[in-house]
């Protein structure tokens, strides 16, 4: 969710200020309130929208109405964030089917806000769904847009209607109501309907839409928008609704680097609401949208609805049931840690599915700085170990290391790194297991608020049973010193370990591993 990032960013500072404040002022809810209307205008939100969004969290902040259980900056940002919920359209709403298939979707939009793609993706989500979709090749201006459409209709498995060839050649309107019927006769419960669109509004492309859309009677119109247009996203949107009428909107291109606050603003300004939200650019990279889900992003509260729903659809339950058990029992292994990460990556990688998490955003710097093809060198260094090793890394003794390290094309020092990666997510996994919090390694403890490390408690005395052990520990007690060992930091489970210098091993200590590990 890279559009948003900015205006993230500005709205988490903004409310950080009031923390640890006993009671808000009227200057203290007016200073906020200043800095929220800064960032939504700086993310091309629409200035109405700004002006009754600022107007609803001031009302509502000093109002009599708050929760006495919670704190005031708790109080604050739970009005942001159902203000936020408001204008990004209250609650979910899903497609509606037709009573009698198919059921008739027709997208419209601007040339490049992504209608084709998006037809892919919404293909192969009706198709996960049990849903039969036919493609409908309407768009027979753009060059190559019909055979843009075939391709990305193989990849997402869907049948293509295209009796024309496009570039210029053919009726889409006569193509648009000929589909309907195929899909009948052919059995296809969704037909999607790929329209033309127009590098900028004019009187023939909304001529186009609204034939075709009054030829087939579509049961949804959905408005595919670029979240990355800035403040025309307003007024295409109100040029369609006039022009065509749409039932939903599709934002696109959420994985941008924009400011995108202006899609923000589409559904407040037209009444019509937002239905899904492109990711990425695979055909996975496709949800529907909820705006309670999005404002929690928005405001670095998490999304694990989401997270918990794509790590359903990644993991099959048999196998989820036997990790939870392995991790449980301490029998995780190597081979079960490169399965795992396999499945997460394909799923659309391991820093996006932590960038759900309640304040990821604080690990903003570490997750930026990690490098997924660091995934790749450790499924390389796992693969380049026999199947005893990969269940017994107590096995690899330094020359079964090096013997593994010249098989990945990796040295030594990675695959040392890699084992102790591996015995720092076992530790972490088995935490979550028993109910614990995680700490990620090199990010610290997963959660939201501020990110100060955990008050640790010091033990009274030692209670070793070797009375010179004792007497030691009791003396590093005493200076203050910690019994635990250093152990070094890194950037994730893989490699590529950014470790703070405190807790790297001294030189004796890589003396005494070289040594081990016969080198």
């Amino acid at each position: 969710m890279a559009t948003f990032g900015s205006l993230s960013d500005r709205l988490t500072a903004a409310l950080a200020n009031l923390r640890g404040k006993g009671v808000l002022t009227a200057s203290d809810v007016d200073g906020t309130v200043r800095e929220i209307r800064r960032a939504l205008l700086d993310a091309d939100v629409n200035l109405d929208v700004v002006k009754q969004f600022t107007a609803n969290v001031r009302e509502r902040a000093l109002g009599a109405d708050l929760s006495k259980a919670l704190n005031p900056a708790q109080q604050v940002v739970q009005i942001v964030n159902e203000e936020l919920v408001g204008i990004l359209g209250g609650q979910q709403r899903r497609l509606e089917f037709a009573k009698t298939p198919p059921t008739i979707i027709m997208l419209a939009g601007l040339q490049g806000a992504g209608k084709t793609t998006l037809a892919g993706k919404l293909a192969k989500w009706l198709d996960n769904d049990g849903h039969t979709p036919l493609l409908v090749a309407a768009d027979l201006q753009r060059p190559n847009a019909v055979q843009q459409l075939q391709v990305v209709g193989e990849q997402a498995g869907a049948t293509v209607y295209a009796p024309q060839p496009g570039n210029g050649v053919g009726d889409p309107v006569r193509v648009a109501k000929d589909a309907v019927k195929y899909a009948r006769d052919k059995q296809h419960d969704v037909v999607i309907i790929d329209t033309a669109g127009r590098t900028g509004v004019d009187a023939e492309l909304m001529k186009q839409a609204a034939d075709i859309r009054r030829a087939t009677n579509p049961d949804e119109v959905l408005f595919v928008i670029d979240a990355m247009i800035g403040q025309d996203a307003v007024a295409t949107a109100k040029a369609f609704q006039e022009g065509v009428d749409f039932t939903g909107v599709v934002l696109t291109k959420l994985d941008g680097d924009a400011r995108g606050g202006a899609a923000l603003s589409v559904a407040s300004v037209t009444g019509r609401p937002i239905v899904f939200a492109s990711t990425g650019e695979k055909l996975e990279d496709f949800e529907p949208f909820h705006p309670d889900r999005m404002a929690s992003r928005i405001l670095d509260l998490g999304d694990i609805l989401t997270l918990i729903e794509q790590a359903q659809q990644s993991f099959d339950e048999q196998e989820a049931l036997e990790l939870a058990e392995k991790i449980a029992t301490s029998t995780f292994t190597l081979e079960d840690f490169l399965k795992q990460m396999q499945q997460l990556r394909n799923r659309g990688g391991l820093m996006k599915m932590i960038g759900m998490l309640p304040g990821a955003r604080q690990m903003r710097e570490q997750l930026d700085q990690f490098d997924e093809r660091e995934i790749v060198r450790t499924e390389a260094i796992i693969q380049s170990m026999t199947p005893a090793e990969r269940q017994n890394p107590k096995l690899l003794n330094g020359s079964r290391r090096l013997r593994i390290a010249r098989g990945s094309g990796m040295t030594v020092t990675d695959v040392n790194q890699l084992v102790q990666r591996f015995d720092q997510a076992a530790k972490m996994m088995k935490t979550v297991a028993r109910g614990g919090v995680p700490q990620i390694p090199g990010m610290g403890p997963v959660g939201y608020g501020g990110g100060r490390k955990p008050v640790q408690q010091r033990k009274k005395g030692s209670k070793s049973g070797n009375p010179a052990k004792r007497a030691a520990e009791n003396q590093a007690l005493a200076e203050g010193r910690s019994l635990k060992p250093q152990t070094s930091g890194g950037a994730g489970f893989g490699l590529g370990g950014g470790a703070n210098a405190a807790t790297q091993p001294s030189p004796e200590d890589l003396e005494k591993l070289q040594k081990l590990l016969g080198r």
